[in-house]
């Protein structure tokens, strides 16, 4: 788990679209505070910065230190709302946490030794059903990503929630369900078919040509010689 990271926040009086929009004409993006049984509080912040964090593929599962005009509080992202155009984001919700606050957060699962797996070795392929793990745990000790090792794993083999190592005080939302996260998987039928029927056309064709050629020449060979003219 890593320290939170800081970002700049300024307070704003201007509330609704009209507010909003006069934020973004300044270059930056508006927000909101809540939670932790206090007012919710409209606030700007730098648009860079936060196109950055979400540039890292967990920004809703990473704790923030936001400095609002010189306080500061540790927040976690709710919502991102995004330009259904441009696809950047244009408002920010951000929730307070107390040191202990328990959350529920999506982390991300990173595969380990792809390279040396007998059953990708093999041309198997891994077939990944969960690409986040959803977890609760309290807001300090959320995890940056889950490393799962599929050294040994073979064409068949799946990985479960339960094989999954959780550190202290992280937990599945049902821990009585063992949900699958990934299976090596090998090529199915129709695609061994396939390529079969694919080898086979081949040949057929590299047997053809020779045999065309053949035909060509006896044809020329066998044509009678017109007679010449007395």
């Amino acid at each position: 788990m890593a320290e939170a990271i800081e970002l700049k926040a300024w307070a704003r009086q201007s509330t609704g679209k009209g507010g909003a929009r006069q934020v973004r004409r300044d270059g930056r993006l508006p927000g909101i505070v809540y939670g932790a049984d206090e007012a919710p509080q409209t606030i700007a912040l730098e648009s860079k910065a936060i196109s950055k964090q979400i540039q890292t593929g967990h920004f809703q599962s990473t704790v923030f230190m936001l400095d609002l005009d010189g306080t500061k509080t540790r927040v976690i992202p709710r919502d991102v709302q995004l330009d259904p155009v441009r696809d950047f984001p244009i408002h920010v919700d951000f929730m307070r946490l107390s040191r202990m606050a328990l959350v529920s957060v999506d982390v991300p699962v990173h595969f380990l030794n792809e390279l040396i797996s007998p059953g990708l070795k093999r041309g198997g392929v891994l077939n990944v059903v969960r690409h986040d793990i959803p977890v609760r745990c309290p807001a300090d000790k959320i995890p940056n990503a889950f490393e799962i090792d599929l050294k040994g794993l073979e064409i068949g083999d799946s990985i479960h929630i339960s094989s999954i190592p959780m550190p202290d005080g992280v937990r599945p939302p049902l821990p009585d369900r063992d949900f699958t996260i990934a299976t090596i998987v090998g090529r199915t039928a129709e695609e061994a078919t396939g390529e079969e029927e694919g080898e086979a056309e081949a040949a057929e064709a590299g047997a053809a040509k020779p045999a065309a050629k053949a035909e060509g020449a006896s044809a020329d060979k066998e044509k009678p010689k017109e007679e010449k003219k007395k």
